[in-house]
């Protein structure tokens, strides 16, 4: 004969499929996804869009040059081709410059050629350039005068050694490094406010009151707490393979090799973070009787999210140190701080372990609050009144007003 299933996975079952069927929850799911495979194409497309740059010339010498200039810039950039366009002389070479028609002109003049811009030249224009005129008329000039210019050549090839071969990375890291602190504050902050608005319409109904007569109020904790957490890990596990799937998709499979194992870890770092979290939020909903008191009693919890999202942005290494191994911050900086490049493993223990030793805290704290004000209605209750009604021996339960 089979066990009753326990009661407060039958109230995680309900705040599943409850929110699950909430409209205003399917948006924000789908404008989440959205806004992520939009962010992963356009930075593809920014950073791959092959672009082209416009040279005039008035001489064979300098078209020459500018067709090898192109392949030049083509291993400079990766995605940029000169393309040029012939001018009968000088004066009208520079006019075509001036009214926009062409970027940059490589013309003649004593001595040699200039490359000629408006008011600025892109330095890999006028590199590729300089580095193909300078090529073409040293070999040039080498046959006429008889030169042997590779035995010239010999021993001038400078190769390239990168001390930091993730500096290239850079801009992808950071941009990992926001998207992550981003996700977690707006995923920790819309469950939070789910599972506090569903207490306090519970209690503005009256309808815990019912819960509560045949459900013991841990087991109504436990069970919201089980149901969101369940709904946060699965959008983010979500977001996190249509992440995958957007960068492979958009030809950017190299990039899985830097973030790959931050995505990992943040998946680490949420779960254990917002369990941490999810009790203090039922109990910012069990202290509020109407749902205009929610803003007051979850703003403590708001800013418990919203500071380390300021550290992010602009504090230095050290403090982000420091501060990313401390309960509950360590959810946002220590993924963030992954994402931008190595993080040693005692530093990750320290946060994991600081952290979980707080949700078990916080969680027992919690709980205690949550049974002694979910049942008082009328008011709105301050944090420091419902933890003073803790202290010692559990009393009564309170008298509803």
């Amino acid at each position: 004969m089979s066990s009753p299933t326990p009661l407060w996975r039958i109230v995680a079952a309900r705040e599943v499929s409850t929110t699950l069927r909430s409209k205003g929850f399917q948006f924000s799911v789908a404008s989440l996804l959205l806004s992520l495979v939009a962010l992963v194409v356009i930075s593809s497309l920014l950073g791959g869009r092959a672009q082209t740059q416009d040279v005039a010339v008035v001489d064979d010498v300098a078209v020459t040059a500018v067709e090898d200039g192109s392949w030049i810039a083509e291993d400079l950039t990766g995605n940029l081709t000169l393309e040029l366009t012939r001018y009968a002389d000088v004066a009208a070479a520079e006019q075509a410059v001036t009214d926009g028609e062409v970027d940059a002109a490589l013309l003649p003049v004593a001595g040699g050629y200039e490359v000629v811009g408006d008011d600025a030249v892109d330095d890999p224009v006028g590199q590729a350039l300089t580095t193909a005129m300078s090529g073409l008329v040293t070999t040039r000039n080498a046959a006429e005068q008889g030169v042997d210019l590779a035995a010239l050549a010999a021993g001038t090839q400078v190769q390239q050694r990168l001390l930091d071969p993730d500096a290239e990375d850079a801009g992808l890291r950071q941009v990992a490094s926001f998207v992550f602190v981003l996700l977690f504050y707006v995923t920790a902050l819309t469950f939070g406010m789910i599972i506090a608005g569903s207490v306090t319409q519970e209690k503005e109904s009256r309808v815990v009151e019912i819960l509560a007569a045949a459900v013991p109020i841990r087991a109504l904790l436990w069970g919201k707490i089980a149901g969101a957490t369940l709904l946060a890990v699965g959008q983010t596990l979500l977001l996190a393979t249509v992440g995958v799937a957007a960068l492979l998709v958009t030809a950017n499979a190299d990039a899985l090799g830097v973030i790959g194992p931050a995505i990992a870890w943040y998946v680490v770092f949420f779960v254990i973070g917002f369990v941490a979290l999810a009790s203090l939020w039922s109990v910012a909903g069990s202290l509020a009787s109407r749902q205009q008191d929610l803003q007051a009693t979850t703003a403590p919890l708001q800013l418990i999210l919203f500071a380390p999202y300021i550290i992010t942005l602009t504090a230095g290494e050290g403090v982000k140190e420091v501060v990313s191994m401390l309960p509950i911050v360590s959810t946002m900086l220590m993924p963030s701080r992954l994402a931008e490049g190595d993080v040693p493993l005692w530093q990750l223990l320290v946060a994991i372990v600081a952290t979980v030793l707080a949700a078990v805290v916080l969680v027992r704290v919690g709980a205690r609050v949550y049974e002694r004000t979910l049942l008082q209605t009328g008011r709105k209750i301050g944090f420091r009144e419902a933890l003073s009604s803790t202290r010692g021996q559990r009393a009564e339960p309170m008298s509803t007003r």
